[in-house]
């Protein structure tokens, strides 16, 4: 077996699992599930109309890179919505099957280890991945599997919870051969500014590494839409999309997790060799599935529908708890990023404990979402409540919530 597999750390979820292995739920109440980011709202019908029609080509061999149909299709909506001159689909879109699988699988395909025949590293040399902490899990198991070393880049208050990559040293940036950033943030709900896109851009222009946009969930906003990777690139003359890549799925947007549509775009090179990489590794969408996906992608309005009922649920939280709960407002996403109350000791594995043994809530433990680095987990003490279940859920778990906080 790979050795790196024992260096990968265990799943939130599993580490949350372990932690209330002993507890028992309140069964005076039905179960609420807040811990993961699974979207619960209806998925359009229309969508599944189209895959139901056309599940006899479930008998064909889908190629690679698609059908040029769904690759025209998601071309045309980024440039929409990201005003965009011109992408390319034929050489600067890819469909995946979901970003998770996309995001480990270009970290396998771009990290380079310089060497001979056989691959050996130096230990304190290794080439550096720089992620933001806390993180979504699949940057760092990627990480390790390509034998390339995490740099956890702090987000916290101080830096509106977005990492100050100003103040990663420069001996870390010379080894860094790939950045990621998840804009909006999972699960800080920051976002990125054109200032610090711009700053990325000399980094990256001035140490060769590819920036990597997790942009998921881009469509769940509440002010106005957050600005791309992509978006930045061509507003600063960068119409090449020169070392920049980014991933954006149907799961968020369109309340189809299951479906694992998804699509890398950017950088023409960096693709190029990226369907390469995998034709070998042979993970092509289904065609039914493309059909499908290619119906959502033209569609606004069930992204207009979806996107209301997060911002009714968000609205109600922060009027029923807001002066109870230490709640921040996220710039985008379903996410809230909740200090732990002083009455629970500031520990997150306490106020999660709580939640689900006095109100049979699940939240998910913050530090099982980061690192610690130098002696502090940015995660501890923080808990992540995903907005996933329905207003009328929301209404009762805010409710037992108050109840739990002596309100």
């Amino acid at each position: 077996m790979n050795h790196n597999l024992t260096s990968l750390h265990p799943y939130p979820f599993a580490k949350m699992a372990t932690l209330l292995a002993d507890s028992t739920p309140a069964l005076n109440y039905s179960e609420i599930k807040l811990g993961i980011g699974e979207p619960k709202h209806a998925p359009p019908a229309f969508v599944l109309d189209v895959l139901r029609e056309n599940l006899d080509k479930i008998s064909q061999y889908p190629s690679t890179n698609g059908l040029f149909e769904l690759r025209q299709t998601i071309a045309h909506w980024l440039e929409k919505r990201f005003f965009l001159n011109h992408v390319d689909p034929h050489t600067q879109v890819l469909p995946v099957m979901g970003t998770r699988e996309a995001i480990f699988s270009l970290v396998q395909a771009v990290i380079d280890h310089p060497q001979t025949e056989i691959v050996v590293e130096t230990a304190d040399q290794p080439p550096t991945i720089v992620m933001p902490n806390p993180f979504y899990q699949i940057y760092e198991g990627a990480a390790i599997l390509a034998q390339a070393a995490p740099y956890f880049m702090p987000c916290t208050s101080d830096n509106d919870f977005k990492g100050d990559y100003r103040a990663v040293p420069k001996d870390v940036w010379t080894r860094t051969q790939l950045l990621f950033i998840c804009s909006p943030n999972n699960p800080t709900g920051s976002v990125m500014t054109m200032d610090d896109w711009e700053h990325l851009f000399r980094l990256s222009d001035q140490y060769g590494f590819i920036i990597a946009s997790d942009e998921c969930y881009s469509e769940l906003y509440f002010d106005s839409a957050p600005v791309g990777l992509l978006q930045a690139c061509a507003a600063l003359g960068r119409h090449d999309f020169k070392n920049c890549v980014v991933f954006h799925s149907l799961s968020k947007r369109s309340n189809l997790p299951g479906l694992r549509s998804g699509f890398v775009a950017g950088d023409a090179d960096i693709l190029q060799a990226y369907l390469q990489y995998r034709t070998y590794q042979g993970c092509a969408m289904p065609i039914p599935h493309q059909l499908a996906s290619i119906a959502a992608w033209e569609d606004e309005k069930h992204v207009a529908q979806n996107r209301a009922l997060y911002q009714e649920k968000f609205a109600l939280w922060m009027s029923e708890l807001g002066e109870l709960l230490d709640l921040r407002m996220p710039k985008a996403g379903f996410y809230f990023w909740v200090k732990v109350p002083e009455q629970f000791n500031g520990d997150d594995e306490i106020f999660v404990k709580a939640l689900y043994e006095q109100a049979n809530i699940h939240a998910l433990a913050g530090r099982y979402l980061s690192r610690e680095v130098d002696g502090k987990n940015p995660g501890q003490g923080y808990v992540r409540i995903a907005l996933v279940a329905s207003v009328e859920e929301s209404r009762e778990a805010i409710s037992r919530i108050r109840q739990l906080l002596g309100a």
